[in-house]
This record gives structure tokens, C-alpha cells and sequence, in this order.
């Protein structure tokens, strides 16, 4: 593939830090190497001598002195080494990238850690938008991605979505305006870039089925798209074995993969990593580099002492005991939605995440019922507007999320919206 056709003007400027590139050599370095070249701060002086962290079955993971030091000190902006490797192990045990046998340049895989997935995805995103650009995207998608890639100034196409996720057909009608051998015309306005979250996706709860996926894929390869896979979900399908991801069917090297701790294991701990090709991977973490330097070196290095400790298959039984409860409480919705909902509301059952879509019949735009009466009566959804790439523009949806409420409340949230809806209904 042919990366420099992805990338923007500032991408292709940047080049390494000197700083960062010998921090990492000097760490990685032997004992008897001696640096006069570092601006580190020593490490005598940060008032921490250790620290534990105890997990559920009262075991610890414990930074001794010697790797408390290391903890708090600067790291490699990819992340730590042992980290890397890890996720690079895990995402080649779960999804066999063909992209591992191909050259470096040829778009072999690579991974780095980011600071959360969406670091990973705005970065991405500055990377590789010009403005002017179209971006193709799911209708409705994620607020996050919105906030992200709305100030670049590119154009958002969306591609309609259905409880199995983007249409491939109205991916093929919204990319009929231009013909495949555009891609190789520097001055077409042929999107460049897709995105989409194939499980559980935010906020519709959908799923892409396999056959979609591999029909997706091949449109991208016929239009050459670099294929966004946000995928935060991922281990949160209820389903298993889960479906194969667009990472473990990228022959090219076109796919970027972004996955993230959040759900699984710790919001607060601000650890993603994204895995794709080198050459572009590359382009990531040099803008690492110029902003955050790297994801904080104490949650990378808590994260791996209990990765290491659990293993493959102990971090993946974790995984599943995370999903099954969360399937737990999908199914409390479902059953509350069923109880209140039926006749006021439509909806499909999720397949993985958080979240349950709600069409509210009879409304057109939900934002003042949900924003303004649903408030007063003490119960908070999302309104379906805020997921939209048109700004403004109504919609009949809402979210609900599954994944905080208890069951009860669930019960109660719904019951307090179907009231509203036939108050609505009264006064129409």
C-alpha cells in the first residue's frame, strides 16, 4: 500500500524527538552504560519508596524500590517493552494478523500503547485528515469520535447502520458518487478513511455480522480505505466464540485497530493501544512524541504485573466473567423494556456492550423530552442527537445504558419514561 497517500501534510513533517529516541535507548541499555545526555529527574528525589496493589482474592502486585523508580520515571513513547510485547502476543494469539508476515514497510504489524483508545483515535485522526477531506462513518457513531474529528474540517459521510451495523450496500451507494481507480488520482475527493465500531457499538448496541464484515473489507480493498476499527467492545460480546475482527482479515495492511482497558479492567487507568500497520503505527507515535510523550509509566507498569501474573488465558477467563455480567444486566433491561416499553418504543437485543437503542414511537425529536422532562422526573438517557453526524438534526432515539444501573433502577427508569411517553400521547 501506498501510506503517503493517508497521510496529511503535518504527519509527514514530523520526524523523531532526539530526547525520546535515547531515553529509550538508555533504558534499554546495559548497567554499565553511562548517559550524561539524559534530562531525566533523578529518582532520589520523588518522596515514593513502594507501592502495592491488592486484587480481589487479596493477592498483591507489589513495586518494590528498584521498580517503583522505574514506575515514576519517563518511558518509551510506544510504552513499556514488556507491555508491548505482551499486547503484541495477545493480538496475535486472538486475531493472527496476516499483516505479521509482511515486510515493515510493507505494512507489517506493530502496536504502541496510547492513553486510552481515544488518544489513539484523535491522533489517528490529526494524522490523517486534511481538511476538505471525506470521512465515511456509522449513522449514528460515537460523541467522542465527533468531538474529535469535527474540528479538522472534513466532511462526514455517514453510512447508514441496522442492529447488525453498517449496511454494506449504503456503504457502496454513499462511495458511487466516485469510481474505484480514483484512489490513484492525487486530486480526487475520494474518502480515504472509514471508521466504525463493529461490536456493541456506541450507541446502537449493533454488531456486524460476519458476512458484513467480510463484504466491508473487500470494498475497502476495491476503493482502498483505511479501515478505523474502534473497538473498545470487543470483549464484551455476550457470544462466543467472538467474531473475527477486520485485524485478522487485513491481507493489506489497511486496517488500524484500537482497543482499550477501559471497560475490562480500569476507566481511570487511561490505557489503550492501537495495532496496525508499521508505517503508520510509526506516524502515531511520533505524534506521541510532540504532545503526551507517553501513556503514564505507573498504570503501564500495574498493568502488566497483573497481565503477567494472569497470563493469556487468566486475563481472557477475566474478560468473560466482565462480559457475562454485563449480559447479566442486558438482560434486566430487556426484561424491564419488555414490562414498560412494549407499544411505546421499539428495539433489538444487543449482542455485546452497554447500551440499549430506544426508537420512542410517536416522537420525533426526543432532545426536550429527554434533556428537559425525563430530568425533572429524575431519570437521565442520552438523546439520539448527540450521536448524529449532522448537527441538529432530530431523531426518535435514545440511549440507555446497562452497565452502572442496578436492576431496580433499571425497572424504574424505564417505568418513569413510559409514563412520559403516554402523557405525550395524551396531549398530542
Amino acid at each position: 500500500m501506498n501510506y503517503a497517500r493517508f497521510l496529511n501534510a503535518v504527519s509527514k513533517a514530523r520526524v523523531a524527538s532526539p530526547i525520546r529516541e535515547l531515553t529509550a535507548i538508555q533504558q534499554q541499555g546495559p548497567p554499565t552504560l553511562i548517559s550524561l545526555a539524559s534530562g531525566m529527574p533523578n529518582t532520589d528525589m520523588f518522596p515514593f519508596t513502594q507501592a502495592s496493589v491488592t486484587l480481589p482474592d487479596d493477592s498483591q502486585l507489589h513495586l518494590d524500590q528498584k521498580l517503583i523508580k522505574r514506575a515514576l520515571q519517563y518511558s518509551p513513547s510506544p510504552g513499556i517493552p514488556e507491555l508491548v510485547q505482551w499486547l503484541k502476543g495477545l493480538q496475535v494469539q486472538l486475531h493472527s494478523p496476516p499483516t505479521c508476515q509482511l515486510a515493515p514497510e510493507q505494512g507489517q504489524m506493530d502496536l504502541c500503547v496510547t492513553t486510552g483508545s481515544q488518544e489513539a483515535l484523535s491522533k489517528t485522526f490529526e494524522m490523517l485528515v486534511t481538511p476538505g477531506d471525506n470521512i465515511l462513518m456509522d449513522q449514528p457513531t460515537y460523541p467522542g469520535t465527533l468531538a474529535a474529528v469535527r474540528p479538522l474540517g472534513c466532511n462526514l459521510l455517514p453510512v447508514e447502520t441496522d442492529q447488525l451495523g453498517m449496511k454494506p450496500g449504503a456503504l457502496r451507494g454513499v462511495l458511487s458518487r466516485w469510481k474505484p481507480e480514483d484512489c490513484k488520482n492525487p486530486q480526487s475527493d475520494i474518502p480515504k478513511v472509514l471508521y466504525t465500531i463493529p461490536n456493541g457499538g456506541n450507541p446502537t448496541g449493533a454488531t456486524l455480522s460476519l458476512d458484513r464484515r467480510q463484504e466491508i473489507y473487500e470494498i475497502a480493498r476495491n476503493y482502498d480505505l483505511m479501515i478505523l476499527e474502534d473497538d473498545p467492545y470487543y470483549f464484551l460480546q455476550f457470544t462466543r466464540p467472538h467474531l473475527p475482527s477486520f485485524l485478522s482479515m487485513d491481507v493489506d495492511g489497511r486496517v488500524l485497530k484500537f482497543d482499550s482497558f477501559s471497560k475490562i479492567l480500569s476507566s481511570g487507568m487511561r490505557v489503550g493501544y492501537v495495532t496496525g500497520p508499521k508505517p503508520v503505527v510509526s506516524k502515531i507515535i511520533l505524534h506521541i512524541q510532540a504532545s503526551t510523550l507517553h501513556t503514564s509509566t505507573l498504570t503501564q507498569m500495574i498493568l502488566y504485573l497483573l497481565l503477567e501474573k494472569w497470563g493469556v488465558d487468566g486475563f481472557l477467563e477475566h474478560c468473560d466473567r466482565v462480559s457475562d455480567f454485563y449480559k447479566e444486566r442486558r438482560d434486566h433491561m430487556i426484561k424491564s423494556a419488555d414490562r414498560w416499553l412494549t407499544g411505546l418504543a421499539e428495539w433489538h437485543c444487543p449482542s455485546a456492550g452497554m447500551f440499549l437503542w430506544l426508537r420512542l414511537l410517536g416522537i420525533q425529536n426526543t432532545h426536550k423530552l429527554i434533556m428537559e422532562k425525563a430530568m425533572e422526573r429524575e431519570v437521565l438517557f442520552v438523546p439520539g442527537n448527540a450521536f448524529s453526524l449532522t448537527p441538529g438534526e432530530p431523531s426518535p432515539y435514545v440511549r440507555a445504558a446497562f452497565s452502572q444501573a442496578t436492576p431496580e433502577q433499571m425497572d424504574k427508569g424505564l417505568e418513569r419514561l413510559a409514563g412520559l411517553l403516554r402523557e405525550e400521547r395524551q396531549t398530542s
